[in-house]
């Protein structure tokens, strides 16, 4: 496959797949996710790999969710929201090997879902993450929410959807969203040694231990597909649709208008 949105490497038992958008923040499209899930396929079932590393282009962005301005503000039509995140989210937990984000930059909306279903999170100093459906017209409805929860915990993670707040490197390390933070010309070093690390493990007993810990989560993937049938419904309306208008014209949504 000839990837357009990404950059698919492997080097010493580690693969590195890179969202290459930096132009839009790493946002993802439909293409970028089709992508992206082939070539975890590719390298999430190859014995010669140890890890994998996601990240994104650039120093801006690690991720920014999905790309708002495809097919004239609207997700480009495919999936169950226009972008195949469900398979996205289940590839990333599906693979028997350890996916570690490595987050330069914003980790925001669906950039944040992305590193916390990661099963490691290395971040550098100048990191932000967060959330912003609500401030969008969107929302995850299921690893995004329910595993976020599982994560930081139920008050933690109610305040930054509800609340749509940045979180340095630094707090979303205290609140157990990542699992370190380095100077961010140390990141490469980082995260390459981390992988190195792995590479001297046992593979079946890691793809074992990350069956296990799926196993008592494993109930949220059928929650976030009911979730995001109910999500495709609201994407049809004016109150979702208030959010990317308010943004393509610079101004501040008013969600209320549109209740009844």
């Amino acid at each position: 496959m000839d990837y357009q949105d990404i950059i698919h490497k492997e080097k010493n038992h580690t693969a590195y797949i890179t969202i290459n958008r930096p132009e839009k923040y790493n946002a993802f499209r439909g293409l970028t996710a089709d992508e992206l899930i082939h070539a975890f396929q590719k390298s999430g079932y190859d014995n010669n790999i140890s890890a994998i590393v996601l990240s994104g282009a650039g120093d801006k962005a690690f991720c920014t969710g999905g790309d708002q301005s495809s097919h004239d503000g609207q997700y480009d039509g495919r999936g169950t929201i226009g972008i195949p995140v469900e398979e996205l989210h289940s590839i990333i937990r599906d693979v028997p090997k350890p996916v570690i984000a490595k987050v330069r930059g914003y980790a925001i909306g669906g950039g944040n879902v992305l590193a916390t279903i990661c099963d490691m999170s290395i971040a550098g100093e100048s990191a932000q993450f967060g959330q912003v459906g609500p401030k969008m017209g969107s929302v995850d409805p299921g690893f995004g929410t329910a595993y976020l929860a599982h994560v930081v915990g139920e008050k933690k993670a109610r305040e930054i959807w509800y609340m749509c707040r940045r979180y340095s490197a630094q707090e979303a390390l205290d609140m157990g969203l990542i699992n370190a933070v380095v100077a961010d010309e140390k990141l490469d070093e980082e995260v390459d040694s981390w992988c190195a690390e792995i590479a001297e493990r046992s593979p079946t007993a890691i793809a074992i231990a990350k069956r296990s810990f799926n196993a008592s989560t494993e109930h949220i993937r059928g929650i976030g597909s009911l979730g995001l049938q109910a999500l495709k419904l609201y994407y049809d309306t004016e109150e979702s649709r208030e959010g990317v208008n308010a943004l393509s014209e610079k101004r501040s949504p008013n969600f209320r208008k549109y209740l009844k």
